[in-house]
């Protein structure tokens, strides 16, 4: 197997990533450095800046499918398309077929889901099972009361009213907000709307399943714990 995709199986990155860490002479294979297409074999020892990394090992009863959390870099773009420089597919690098559920803008950051099972998409992003996306924005002039209050009231875009959500001022030029829609660049046209221009916008929780300490460009397996938040009537996965 070529030491980027055996990298990005274990969830430390993506291929691409890994093939950046070589490049830099962060990795060895057997003690010995490491170069673009190496292959590695079962048993042997990759380390990177000197850590052994740590190959997930198959357990019994192991999940029918894939659902992983990713911290988005600005610069992907969620799309499934190979086609597309910078797609969010090549970037994770996973040995299945998985795809995004929902979308980030290729302009902004933070937590996406991906997954290899088609069944679940809809019952997450579906507006009426109220699955909670909450974000962190900052915008090119300070944050009023006013625009958090007709933020929050709801904003014509696209030709409709978005449904009512919750803001928070959180900087003077920063605020937060919850939605359970998710319109193509919602948060972008309702802040101008208002006069407002994003700077950035970073996803950090969609229901239960939290951004947290996953640094940008890592990705990690869902738990047990959020899978049941997300899809509470479903006995497996």
């Amino acid at each position: 197997m070529r030491l980027n995709k055996h990298i990005a199986e274990t969830g430390f990155c993506s291929r691409r990533e890994a093939d950046r860490l070589v490049a830099e002479r962060r990795v060895t294979v057997n003690g010995l450095p490491a170069g673009i297409g190496t292959q590695v074999a079962e048993g042997d020892e990759v380390r990177i800046d000197g850590q052994v990394l740590k190959v997930r090992a198959a357990k019994p009863g192991a999940r029918r499918h894939v659902y992983i959390a990713l911290n988005k870099p600005v610069g992907v773009t969620c799309t499934t398309d190979t086609a597309v420089k910078g797609n969010i597919v090549d970037f994770v690098g996973h040995e299945q077929r998985i795809f995004p559920i929902g979308r980030l803008d290729k302009d902004s950051e933070g937590l996406i889901l991906l997954t290899s099972n088609g069944d679940i998409v809809n019952e997450i992003l579906r507006a009426e099972n109220h699955k909670e996306k909450e974000y962190l924005v900052g915008v090119n002039q300070p944050v009023t009361d006013e625009f958090l209050r007709g933020m929050a009231k709801g904003v014509r875009i696209h030709g409709e009213m978005t449904l009512p959500c919750r803001t928070r001022r959180i900087a003077k030029f920063g605020f937060s907000i919850v939605l359970t829609q998710g319109l193509n660049r919602q948060i972008r046209l309702m802040s101008a709307a208002f006069g407002y221009r994003v700077t950035q916008l970073r996803r950090i929780r969609i229901a239960n399943v939290k951004l947290a300490e996953l640094k940008p460009g890592r990705w990690r397996n869902l738990t047990e714990q959020e899978l049941r938040g997300l899809l509470p009537e479903r006995s497996e996965w």
